[in-house]
């Protein structure tokens, strides 16, 4: 296994003197590969047991779960491949520090967790008032699930995407700006088309979203900042939802032929002034490098303050 290189920003990890090509391709092949046989292994089998046992069909708590929990095998999948392909340790997909910063974590949740709640509730605020009958269960199992499992959903979606994905396109220029360029540009586009909508206003919050997930985790070195909003956001939207009694059910199946509104772009507006506070308070530093010795595992003692 190679070291992490000395004083590089978080997405020239894996560069080198080759770019990779092939590599990085077969890095993003058995990503995107991983995300699909997952969410269909998962689904499968909750729905197997919905069917089978509970008699129900369509968006139910276990569906939800099960589709959650695909997104959260993520993160050990991207590390793995991180592993395997180009021979980093596996915590230095976390940072440039090498671990989980905690600090900046916890910083960033108490800084900003609160404005973003706060926004994508006030974009709640113009949503249509359709609703369908809840019952007390399912909406005490989505609280549950809002609460434990689409954090790390959440997280999932941050550690393949502005983790591997975002560290593979980066590596593949001369240059560490080039390289950022090209990771924000291709990760911010390729997810958000996943997520299978053309509608502007809901395309351009999912561009906007990510694109800013993108730049956080490139200025801050790592993906707790990104974890965080990513977290809330989710959170935030699904809670909100449950709590108007909106289909979520129908949003989630019919995604791409929803009509977007421009409240859809509330929540974007607070996710731009984030990104400018933390494009601001790096403005002098710089991104966050790699220690000056590199390391060739996690480095339990490196400061927080990366």
């Amino acid at each position: 296994m190679q070291g992490v290189p000395a004083e590089v920003e978080y997405h020239r990890v894996y560069a080198g003197e080759k770019r990779q090509i092939l590599r990085g391709i077969a890095a993003i092949v058995l990503l995107v590969a991983g995300l699909i046989v997952f969410a269909q292994l998962c689904q499968a089998a909750a729905s197997m047991i919905d069917t089978g046992f509970l008699g129900r069909t369509g968006l139910s708590p276990l569906t939800q779960a099960a589709g959650a929990f695909s997104l959260a095998l993520l993160i050990p999948y991207s590390m793995l491949l991180q592993r395997s392909l180009y021979g980093q340790p596996a915590g230095s997909l976390h940072s440039v520090a090498g671990h989980f910063r905690f600090g900046v974590f916890g910083r960033s949740l108490l800084a900003f967790g609160p404005f973003l709640l706060i926004v994508m509730s006030v974009g709640f605020l113009f949503t249509p008032d359709d609703t369908i009958p809840w019952n007390t269960a399912d909406l005490v199992a989505y609280f549950v699930i809002s609460m434990t499992m689409i954090p790390l959903a959440a997280a999932g979606e941050e550690y393949g995407f502005r983790g591997l994905m975002f560290r593979v396109l980066g590596g593949w220029t001369r240059g560490s700006l080039p390289g950022a360029i090209l990771g924000i540009t291709v990760t911010t586009v390729l997810f958000s088309l996943l997520h299978g909508s053309l509608d502007p206003y809901i395309l351009g919050s999912y561009l906007v979203l990510f694109g800013a997930m993108a730049i956080i985790t490139w200025r801050t070195g790592g993906l707790e900042v990104a974890v965080v909003l990513h977290g809330v956001y989710n959170v935030s939207a699904l809670s909100l939802a449950n709590t108007l009694h909106l289909d979520v059910g129908g949003d989630l199946s019919s995604r791409s032929e929803i009509a977007g509104t421009p409240a859809n772009l509330v929540p974007s507006a607070g996710l731009a002034v984030i990104t400018a506070i933390v494009w601001w308070t790096t403005r002098k530093s710089g991104p966050a490098l790699t220690p000056e010795s590199g390391y060739a595992d996690s480095v339990p003692g490196v400061s927080d303050d990366a």
